[in-house]
């Protein structure tokens, strides 16, 4: 998935209010950037950081700029927009990148299911069980090498988890989908004692029938693209 428009360095002055973060770009302007990403964005939001910003020209947007990437400055970034995940999914799936899914044909998004709720992925195939993915972000990385999931307490994300294993329960497959935005790991584990619950819901319902997938991404100023050699399951 490439931007849509160039992106432009900027160094964070700082991130507030979950969705603001003012910024200076390199002529010196200090703009405020949107930030979509309602998490903690643990070690990604310090004062001073490299990051890149998709600006914009659309006039139904208050603010002219979104942060996308942190730039880690050792040839490795992070992606921040939690909404560039699925966009970046579905092309791969679509395209059958993904082994373990490569069998579906037809990929629907925001499907109705559970309760209230709507599915990420659901896939479908003459001959197989249907499957239901959900996909998460991956950001959180406190120790090298290592990606870990959540990086705050997701009640959402728990009830995520029980509502695939409902569908697990009644014949289809069901799958939880880790995306790794960051491209300086090659480990997953979760962030147990950052939220327990979560992970207490994702052994019980891994006993459960839901599966898991780990699948790592390449990113640069250019776009974010779904690495399909850097899938692996959780158990």
């Amino acid at each position: 998935m490439r931007f849509e428009t160039p992106l432009v360095p900027a160094r964070l002055i700082r991130r507030y209010k979950r969705f603001l973060a003012d910024c200076t770009l390199e002529d010196g302007r200090e703009v405020t950037a949107h930030c979509a990403n309602p998490g903690s964005m643990m070690g990604l939001a310090e004062p001073g950081e490299k990051v890149w910003l998709e600006p914009n020209d659309d006039p139904k947007k208050k603010l002219k700029f979104g942060w996308r990437l942190v730039d880690h400055e050792n040839g490795h970034f992070t992606g921040v927009d939690t909404s560039v995940p699925n966009r970046a999914l579905r092309a791969a799936l679509e395209r059958g990148e993904i082994l373990e899914l490569a069998a579906y044909q037809t990929v629907r998004a925001e499907v109705k299911y559970g309760q209230n709720s709507r599915i990420d992925f659901l896939l479908t195939q003459p001959g197989l069980p249907d499957a239901y993915v959900e996909v998460k972000s991956v950001t959180l990385s406190r120790q090298p090498d290592l990606a870990e999931f959540p990086d705050s307490v997701t009640t959402r994300g728990t009830k995520h988890l029980h509502e695939l294993a409902s569908m697990a329960e009644q014949g289809h497959r069901a799958i939880m989908l880790y995306l790794v935005q960051r491209t300086d790991c090659d480990r997953f584990a979760l962030a147990a004692d950052i939220d327990p619950a979560y992970a207490a819901a994702f052994e019980a319902t891994q006993a459960q029938g839901v599966e898991r997938l780990v699948v790592g991404t390449t990113i640069s100023p250019q776009g974010i693209e779904v690495d399909a050699t850097k899938v692996w399951s959780t158990g």
